[in-house]
């Protein structure tokens, strides 16, 4: 479990981030909103230790996150960031396999992994290609299966968490994305996305974090967060909420 307490972020003088608190709980996804410059990639470059917090304290299993050495800490959090690049020609397959350097499972095990991993992310197939000669969305993909090839197959004590994981993907990956990233939680691995899709968000998330110039305008279940009234204060749209029609969770129309 991630748990973060009254955390304040700077850039030079800036407060980019103010007063944050949550506890990000085992079987959860926990979705991150807000507009352009909100600080949603701060708030998880802060989670996973990469950036320096100013005020607060970011906590992994009721232990500073400071005080985990890099191998343990990389055992039990595992980060997909907005972009992910590679230099060298590595193969699909090797590059989800570094996921796995943290751990001493065992090459059989190993190849298990990377192969579930690949399965979930709908990347099975790019196996064995190079990695320079994907496009994008594939990348992305392969990025995705390692970190989750990192912490498989996702149980209770480990947490995961990701940067816009749909941006570069068509409408059925990012689906695909999210469903993996729900089975992942479901298995009891803690999960935070940070999101641009309302939809998205109100399908596959458990509770919302919604952010507004570093500050938390809201942290509930997707049905009292995706609100009109709220969404026009926070993105300045106009929108109709309702129910959907076959999952009941929020679907949000722009007018």
């Amino acid at each position: 479990m991630v748990r973060v307490d009254n955390l304040r972020v700077l850039r030079g003088q800036d407060v980019v981030l103010d007063g944050i608190s949550l506890a990000l709980q085992p079987g959860e996804v926990l979705g991150v909103l807000g507009p352009n410059g909100a600080g949603k990639s701060t708030l998880l470059g802060a989670l996973c230790g990469e950036l320096a917090v100013q005020q607060g304290q970011v906590w992994l299993h009721d232990r500073p996150l400071a005080d985990w050495p890099g191998p343990e800490r990389a055992r039990c959090l595992a980060v997909l960031p907005q972009a992910s690049t590679l230099g060298f020609a590595f193969r699909v397959e090797e590059v989800v396999g570094m996921g796995r350097l943290p751990h001493d499972s065992g090459l059989a095990r190993d190849g298990e992994i990377i192969e579930a991993a690949l399965q979930a992310a709908d990347a099975l197939h790019l196996r064995g290609r190079s990695y320079l000669a994907l496009s994008g969305g594939e990348r992305q993909r392969v990025h995705l299966a390692r970190v989750l090839a990192q912490l498989w197959p996702g149980e209770p004590g480990t947490t995961l968490l990701l940067d816009e994981p749909t941006s570069a993907l068509d409408p059925l990956h990012q689906h695909v994305t999210l469903q993996a990233v729900r089975a992942f939680a479901d298995r009891g691995a803690a999960v935070l996305v940070i999101l641009h899709d309302l939809n998205l968000a109100a399908r596959y998330c458990d509770r919302i974090l919604l952010l507004q110039q570093g500050r938390a305008v809201a942290l509930d279940t997707p049905g009292k967060v995706l609100r009109p009234d709220v969404l026009q204060t926070v993105f300045g749209l106009e929108v109709l909420v309702q129910a959907h029609p076959e999952r009941g969770h929020p679907l949000i129309i722009a007018r």
